[in-house]
């Protein structure tokens, strides 16, 4: 039987993200109206998970988004180095949907970064896993991530959600907690956007 609350689930996010990225004008305002709409849609149907102690969760959290941001800075120094024709996506999509209020900042560690997590593995992944092994239910989690960000048309974005996706994703099945996962993200993307921008 068909999974009803996975597959209204993902229209939503499809729906939700398809708007966001019409405007960026508005980008700010959707996104965070889109993230709690799907951060309530989990919750209402799923239970958070956290089977890993505070201290863990903190220690490997941290570690994991330092080591993810590693990854990213490197590909983007080989881009920069082997003249990949990519250089100019990332810069647009600096230009476009970074964050420069202090109120986007706000929401980036408050909301979304959280609200990424708690949707794409609380919810999405945690209902696949409930029908597929361990490997498909991570792939499928993450392609589903992924497509979401084809609405921004930019390749690098879909290349980049898939490789953070995957992370996150395996981090997720290995330790079935929520909090480790936000922490993660979040550290990501306060270094990739606030400490150490790639543009």
């Amino acid at each position: 039987m068909a999974d009803r609350r996975l597959i209204i689930g993902v229209l939503i996010a499809h729906l939700l993200m398809f708007f966001t990225f019409e405007d960026k004008n508005v980008f700010w305002y959707i996104f965070t109206a889109s993230m709690l709409v799907m951060i309530s849609y989990s919750i209402i149907h799923e239970e958070i998970e956290d089977d890993t102690p505070t201290i863990s969760y903190l220690t490997l959290g941290v570690a994991s988004g330092l080591g993810l941001f590693g990854l990213f800075w490197l590909g983007s120094f080989l881009i920069d180095l082997l003249n990949l024709p990519f250089a100019n996506q990332i810069s647009r999509l600096y230009s476009r949907y970074s964050p420069d209020l202090f109120w986007h900042y706000l929401v980036l560690v408050l909301i979304i970064a959280p609200g990424e997590e708690i949707f794409w593995r609380g919810f999405i992944q945690k209902r696949l896993s409930q029908y597929f092994n361990v490997k498909l239910s991570i792939s499928l989690s993450v392609l589903l991530y992924a497509s979401v960000h084809l609405y921004s048309g930019e390749f690098i974005l879909v290349l980049a959600a898939i490789i953070a996706g995957m992370a996150w994703s395996a981090l997720y099945a290995w330790k079935r907690s929520m909090p480790l996962v936000i922490v993660s993200h979040i550290v990501f993307d306060l270094l990739l956007f606030v400490f150490l921008p790639l543009n």
